[in-house]
């Protein structure tokens, strides 16, 4: 659909086969990035370095018989969500946020499913926001309806500011989490108002805090690999920040791990280096043996 109408995102391919795959891999070299279809609970895609991880990725995908890869051109840029309430062709862009996808510090380790986010993001200027919207975002919801497959409900865009502009890197018919989480906190206008007003075709101004959101996620020791189950979590009530509770359960009147991503820290500030600080002064003050976190969400809109 993006290139039948000219949505500007990554050149691919599309394969069944592992040595044609493997063929195409080997000619285009890497990084690439490697995207298996299916629900794959935010870890179906491999942003491989080098010909190994890639060819890796491939032997995993394949052991799934009848399974289909894309596999595309890895952008380089500055990631970032733009989510959108839609319903044909109205579409109404909410607060831009960031998610940092790698696992560890400075952008590295395995693709998650989101190990941190903050809301607004000073890098993508109205300007780009705008033309996001008027080459990605408005596109995408014109070309559903243009294909009998008009779309109501939250249409995120994970997108790529390179030196060719904004191009898309993937679509999602939901909210983004953790984007999500700290981009509710900051709409100001009534949510069902809003959802109303799109369903009607309504014109509806959105009204944000202008305060920043920050939230980091702590995620079970070797996420996204596994899970930890049964592990106690202690600490939480003494944190001032928003907690949202992910992969987290109650068992025996105590707080334990039930998944990958267990819990984000949702902090607001007057600016994004406050809402940092504010976060991992929270983060810190929760104890359990089996999660990590990032210690550098936001720190690259800091600079």
């Amino acid at each position: 659909i993006m290139m039948k109408y000219q949505i500007p995102t990554a050149a691919y391919q599309t394969f069944r086969d592992y040595d044609c795959a493997y063929a195409y891999v080997m000619a285009q070299g890497a990084p690439i990035v490697i995207k298996e279809d299916g629900l794959k609970a935010g870890k179906g895609v491999t942003v491989a370095k080098t010909i190994e991880e890639a060819e890796e990725a491939l032997k995993i995908a394949f052991e799934i018989p009848n399974n289909q890869v894309v596999i595309e051109e890895c952008l380089v840029g500055f990631e970032f969500s733009l989510i959108c309430f839609v319903n044909g062709t109205t579409v109404i862009p909410m607060e831009i946020a960031q998610d940092h996808k790698c696992a560890y510090d400075g952008d590295t380790g395995p693709n998650t499913g989101g190990m941190g986010v903050y809301s607004p993001v000073k890098r993508i200027t109205p300007a780009i926001i705008e033309d996001t919207m008027n080459q990605v975002m408005r596109p995408m919801a014109e070309a559903m309806v243009e294909e009998g497959h008009s779309f109501t409900g939250f249409l995120y865009g994970g997108l790529m500011l390179t030196d060719d502009g904004v191009k898309t890197i993937e679509f999602n018919a939901r909210f983004g989490d953790p984007e999500a989480e700290v981009i509710l906190p900051r709409l100001k206008t009534d949510f069902i108002s809003v959802i109303q007003a799109v369903m009607n075709h309504q014109e509806i101004t959105l009204e944000w805090d202008d305060q920043v959101t920050l939230g980091v996620v702590m995620a079970s020791t070797n996420y996204p690999a596994s899970s930890t189950k049964g592990a106690l979590i202690e600490g939480v009530e003494n944190v001032d920040s928003m907690v949202y509770y992910m992969g987290a359960k109650r068992h025996n009147a105590q707080l334990v791990t039930d998944g990958g991503r267990v819990l984000i820290v949702v902090a607001k500030a007057d600016t994004l280096a406050a809402a940092y600080e504010k976060a991992y002064e929270d983060v810190h003050k929760i104890h359990c043996k089996h999660l990590f976190y990032r210690n550098d969400i936001g720190k690259k809109d800091m600079e």
